[in-house]
């Protein structure tokens, strides 16, 4: 369902989800079950950090492929870059 309310939405398809969780509070169980793959963890800094003095909470990435051939789909070129 994902894919078709992006489309609808955005206007363009979406080829890979990807979320994070918070690793002090919850352990992801509910991704690993639904075959979420694991990438790594965050490095504790905010969306805004410049400085890297500010610290958030590390988080579990997680990203779930939504068709086959997304690196490829991924890594094609679009025709407007160069």
């Amino acid at each position: 369902m994902l894919p078709a309310h992006w489309q609808l939405k955005y206007g363009h398809p979406i080829y890979l989800a990807e979320t994070f969780v918070e690793c002090e509070r919850f352990r992801g169980t509910c991704y690993r079950a639904a075959n979420w793959s694991w990438l790594g963890q965050t490095q504790g800094r905010g969306r805004n950090d410049r400085s890297r003095l500010s610290r958030v909470s590390i988080k579990d990435i997680y990203v779930r492929a939504l068709c086959k051939d997304f690196r490829q789909r991924l890594t094609q070129s679009c025709g407007r870059c160069s």
